[in-house]
C-alpha cells in the first residue's frame, strides 16, 4: 500500500461521503445547465418543446 492510499484510508467517513455528495451535486448541476442551454438554443432556432 502506498503512502497516499494509507492517508486516504484514514480520512473520516463523513469527509469521504461529503466529497461524494459534492461531486454528485456538481455533476447534476452541470447536466442541468447543459439541458438549459440546449433548450435555449433550440428555442432560439425556432424549435419549441410544446
Amino acid at each position: 500500500m502506498t503512502h497516499e492510499q494509507d492517508v486516504a484510508g484514514k480520512k473520516p467517513l463523513w469527509q469521504r461521503l461529503g466529497w461524494l455528495v459534492l461531486i454528485w451535486a456538481l455533476s447534476v448541476a452541470a447536466l442541468g445547465v447543459a439541458a438549459w442551454l440546449m433548450r435555449l438554443f433550440m428555442s432560439a432556432a425556432g424549435l419549441t418543446t410544446h
